[in-house]
């Protein structure tokens, strides 16, 4: 048995054949369980996995069916034989396997031999086999998301370095042509990775093909210039001046390394022998110079701060670490992150930890690049490494450049640490990096550095926040374990409110330390006040405030403006046709300036146009424009509003709004699309949270046009989860109706609240609603809401066993909608009709509403519709006798529901055609299962209605 992510994921038996997998998402959740062999996966991190957007509320059923498959799958093929189990560890899933079986741990396994060995014939055939067991990129027919995306990117960073080593050994053994063929497809692939282009040039060069390299010099030059306006980097620039200033002949008989130092001659007025640094951007002294000359005694720097204290968890992090920094030589790695999210800890945590592999030592500098001090001078900061290098003072270069070079030469061969602390950009890094193939740098930032990964192969990883349960575990390791365990549920919304920032939950750790009367709980409750949470973690001249300012500072000016109109924001959400209302600009404008606070890790990025605000963040915004938050406010409420008009039309296409824009409201230049139902209902999902805040934000401004309308245009999402805690929001609603003095809306908001009522089981307030909503629609000559109101409260007395009102009440509403030309109303009203009919056992009046519902319900309405209609046009004709007619019904119904996924509907038809089954012909009518149409999310995001919709 042979487990393969290097290309489609896939696993294969001893006879060449394939297992059955199944979906992408079960090849997902197989892929995150290789990627982390022997080792458990944390539902949360493997939800994240499989779910690239908000996952559904049933995601970890749906995560516990893919494993149970997949061990049904191991089980049937005989696993345990290979050593292969699926096992559960509390909250997580262990893949337990001798990793030989894995394709990308026989790969890297193969790449440390190579580097093991001198012998270029044995490294050529090794890494052609590594190579070979590619089959496509890494993690092929997955779900994209950001958990299998990093290793797969990883993956393929080792691929190429594997590509570039092979050229290397043909190089090595004189074969030029050979790597110059392995190299071209990889650069053609691979077009503004200029190591590997500078590589190449030298290969084509040595082949005497040095007019084929210098077109690669340009057309790259060309294509920087072009996609991202830079000028090359140093490590091609200097292949290009050698190969013009040295004879192509003793080029093309120079030796290589295997480290790619290419043997030819590179002075300005005569030729020396010296070796090129293909992968750097120094021409060094002559291999024949013994190290020691060239560099003067031999130093061993050690310039690590001390090991941080109460450092937790971060593993996902240091693992990646430790795969980047032993997969290529010289890696250049970025660690980055919001302010206070514990990247210097990090970097420093990890190469203490890492310190023994460094022989030669270990430089750091802080470049106070977001700090209250100005940024580090590059010169400075040479100076001192070379000082630690043990270049004496009166030796040290005087020039910019020298001193560049005199490091670039020390660094050389040696396998450093280099940590750059708290870098501002991607220029102020490029001269302090070494010049070895064998050191390593790490950069931290708040900046992205997105140019370090552009011009010098720069590998990111990003720092996050910290998971609740780490967050806990720092308060604990900072506070001591006895606090956090006497007030457990007080720690773990501490640290909830301190939204997992070290630094935020450090200083509230510091403050409760301080003051120990206070405890926990206090201190959470304190926090929870939105007006204060930002000065209480403050502690002296340390606090969220304050580094988060130090970010601000540094913004380019779209960015910073708007930030300070985010305030009123009142979710974690944040899209570009907000931001771009908020900040009263257009869209692009305000897409530049989201591009430059997720630079400055302000916001993160999420997918296209999507990032997230944290609290804290959003806090500082408000903190800084007080003032402006009324008028900021206003157009967040109506755009919000224009936002949800294009949802309902979305997620419940065929009828009028249940509402328009209030009276003066501003129209926002752009809103969200939503491309279709299953699109809308996610959003709405995914929103909720935002628009509860919102609508509390609306009433406490007084806004309470805006607000019964936020409350009510969430009518799709309410009906399809009916049963999730919707009451104190429709009363909010309500009131906000009242207190806005519209009848029309009162109705509609007192028929959804009844019936949600209903549903939860409490009749009494429920009829006390809906006995009061068909009033208020009459007394604002809203026909549409009246058709609604009927309805409701005729399914309300339906349920609690009324046989008489209910049919007079929806052939009122029946009327009403039919008069008004309300086609979704009218089918709502048939399909109850004909539930009720069926249940006093009127099974010919309920065939004929049925039939007449579904020739209403044609597309756009929604599927489910016409399942539960299909289901009881097959009860009633089987109810009358025609038994082959309702057969054909409930095999179409079936049918339907399962095209759209409809899982309760497809169960009710089931129910429906085994009872017709089980009574045989001619044995009386069949028992009646009306589908209900409960809204849950029982497999699907979206079942009928078993009410109206406050809308037509």
């Amino acid at each position: 048995m042979q487990f393969r992510v290097l290309g489609p994921v896939s696993v294969t038996t001893a006879n060449g054949g394939q297992l059955p997998l199944g979906p992408a998402k079960r090849r997902s959740l197989l892929a995150m369980l290789l990627v982390h062999p022997n080792t458990p996966v944390g539902v949360e991190r493997l939800t994240e996995a499989l779910w690239d957007e908000e996952p559904p509320r049933h995601a970890r059923t749906v995560l516990q069916g893919h494993v149970s498959r997949l061990r049904a799958v191991f089980a049937q093929h005989d696993a345990a034989a290979h050593g292969v189990e699926l096992l559960t560890q509390g909250a997580a899933y262990r893949l337990r396997l001798p990793e030989t079986l894995v394709d990308a741990h026989r790969f890297e396994e193969s790449l440390r031999l190579v580097r093991r060995s001198a012998d270029p014939g044995e490294a050529v055939a090794v890494l052609r086999e590594a190579l070979g067991l590619w089959q496509g990129p890494a993690f092929a027919g997955t779900v994209h998301s950001a958990p299998l995306e990093a290793p797969a990117h990883a993956l393929e960073e080792l691929r190429l370095t594997a590509v570039e080593a092979l050229a290397r050994a043909y190089g090595q053994l004189g074969d030029h042509g050979a790597a110059a063929s392995v190299l071209r497809a990889e650069a053609a692939a691979h077009p503004l990775r200029e190591p590997l282009v500078a590589q190449l040039m030298l290969a084509l060069a040595r082949a005497g093909r040095q007019a084929d390299a210098l077109d690669w010099f340009h057309r790259t030059r060309k294509l920087l210039a072009d996609e991202i306006g830079v000028d090359p980097a140093p490590v091609l620039t200097d292949v290009y001046d050698t190969l013009l200033r040295t004879d192509a002949h003793t080029r093309a008989d120079a030796p290589a390394d295997i480290h790619g130092r290419a043997h030819g001659h590179a002075h300005t007025h005569a030729p020396v022998h010296a070796p090129v640094d293909a992968d750097h951007e120094t021409v060094r002294p002559s291999a024949a110079v013994p190290h020691e000359a060239a560099a003067g005694p031999v130093v061993t720097p050690q310039l690590l701060p001390r090991r941080p204290r109460g450092f937790i968890a971060r593993q996902d992090e240091l693992a990646a670490l430790d795969r980047i920094t032993a997969a290529a030589p010289g890696p250049l790695v970025t660690l980055t992150g919001s302010a206070g999210v514990g990247k210097t800890a990090l970097a420093v945590h990890w190469s203490h930890r890492r310190r023994a592999d460094f022989p030669d030592g270990t430089l750091f500098a802080d470049l106070c690049g977001f700090s209250p001090t100005p940024a580090r001078d590059t010169r400075a900061v040479l100076r001192e490494f070379l000082f630690a290098l043990g270049v004496p003072v009166e030796r040290m270069p005087g020039s910019p450049a020298a001193l560049g070079a005199r490091y670039r030469e020390l660094t050389a061969g040696r396998r450093l640490l280099v940590v750059l602390d708290n870098a501002v950009d991607s220029e102020q890094i490029r001269p302090l990096l070494p010049g070895g193939d064998e050191c390593v740098t790490l950069v931290t930032s708040r900046d992205r550095l997105d140019g370090l990964v552009a011009t010098d192969a720069a590998r990111p990883v990003t720092v996050r926040a910290l998971p609740a349960a780490d967050s806990t575990a720092l308060l604990a390791a900072v506070l001591g374990p006895e606090p956090v365990a006497a007030e457990p549920e007080a720690a773990a919304r501490l640290a909830g409110l301190c939204d997992g920032l070290p630094l935020a939950l450090r200083v509230a750790a510091a403050r409760l330390a301080t003051r120990p009367h206070r405890g926990l709980a206090s201190f959470a409750g304190e926090l929870a006040d939105e007006q204060h949470r930002l000065d209480l973690l403050k502690a002296e001249d340390t606090g969220v405030a304050a580094a988060l300012g130090l970010s601000l500072r540094h913004l380019p000016e779209p960015g910073r403006r708007l930030f300070h109109h985010l305030g009123p924001h009142t979710g974690a959400t944040l899209d570009t046709c907000t931001a771009a209302a908020l900040a009263d600009c257009p869209p692009p404008q305000a897409a530049l300036a989201l591009d430059q606070l997720a630079a400055a890790q302000l916001v993160v990025e999420t997918g296209p146009q999507s990032y997230v605000l944290h609290d804290l963040v959003r806090l500082f915004a408000r903190s800084l424009a007080p003032g402006h938050e009324p008028a900021g406010l206003l157009r967040l409420l109506d755009h919000w509003v224009q936002t949800l008009l294009g949802a309902c039309a979305a997620a419940e296409p065929g009828g009028e709004p249940c509402c328009a824009l209030p009276p003066g409201a501003r129209r926002s230049a752009e809103t969200r699309r939503f491309a279709d139902r299953t699109g809308a209902l996610a959003w709405y999902s995914a929103e909720r949270g935002t628009l509860r805040a919102t609508v509390e934000a609306a009433v406490a401004a007084g806004h309470h046009d805006r607000a019964w309308r936020l409350v009510l245009l969430q009518w799709p999402l309410i009906v399809w989860q009916v049963r999730d805690g919707w009451v104190p929001l429709l009363e909010q609603g309500l009131a906000s109706a009242e207190l806005d003095g519209d009848p029309a809306a009162q109705s509609r908001a007192s028929a959804l609240l009844g019936w949600v009522l209903s549903e939860e089981g409490r009749p009494e307030e429920a009829l006390t609603r809906l006995e009061r909503a068909p009033d208020l629609a009459v007394r604002a000559g809203d026909f549409a809401g009246e058709a609604v109101a009927r309805i409701n409260l005729a399914v309300a007395l339906m349920r609690y066993g009324d046989r008489e009102r209910p049919g007079g009440l929806l052939a009122d509403a029946l009327a009403l909608a039919e008069r008004e030309g309300l086609t979704e109303t009218a089918t709502l009203a048939h399909q109850h009709l004909a539930q009720h009919l069926l249940s006093v056992g009127a099974a010919a009046e309920a065939a004929e509403h049925a039939a007449r519902g579904l020739a209403l319900a044609a597309p756009p309405l929604a599927a489910p519709r016409r399942v539960v209609l299909r289901t009881l046009h097959g009860e009633a004709l089987a109810a009358v006798g025609r038994t082959g007619e309702a057969v054909r019904q409930l095999h179409e119904a079936i049918r339907e529901a399962r095209a759209s996924a409809y899982e309760e509907g497809e169960v009710a038809a089931r129910v429906a055609l085994d009872g017709l089954s089980e009574r045989g012909p001619d044995r009386g009518p069949a028992r009646s299962v009306v589908v209900r149409g409960r809204s849950t999310l029982s497999g699907y995001r979206s079942g009928p209605r078993a009410g109206g919709s406050p809308r037509s």
